[in-house]
């Protein structure tokens, strides 16, 4: 079975940071991409960040240089470093775990940026 486990979510002043965790099990970890995505309020799910298994990223726009994904394999453990947090980085954020037709999706974990 299949599960990822988001943590580090919670509530933090513009300007802050956050480190949200994916904890993974039941998949050769270092064989998938690796994804973070958020959904606000209202909004369709987009991506924040992606870590391919060979290690190359991507990231969307508008958390580039805000940003930092990374993984550790030993550990099957995917990172987001969010600094610089802004009011509309607000929304549950999802760990994704994405290899040919194969998708996996954790719960999400919250983060709220407000003062």
């Amino acid at each position: 079975q299949v599960t990822l486990v988001e943590s580090g979510g919670g509530l933090v002043q513009p300007g802050g940071s956050l480190r949200l965790s994916c904890a993974a099990s039941g998949i050769i970890f270092s064989t998938y991409n690796m994804g973070w995505y958020r959904q606000a309020p209202g909004k369709q799910r987009e991506l924040v960040a992606v870590i391919t298994s060979g290690g190359s990223t991507n990231y969307a726009d508008s958390v580039k240089g805000r940003f930092t994904i990374y993984r550790d394999n030993a550990k099957n453990m995917v990172y987001l470093e969010m600094n610089s947090l802004k009011p509309e980085d607000t929304a549950v954020y999802y760990c994704n775990a994405e290899k040919y037709y194969m998708n996996y999706w954790g719960r999400g974990t919250l983060v709220t940026v407000s003062s």
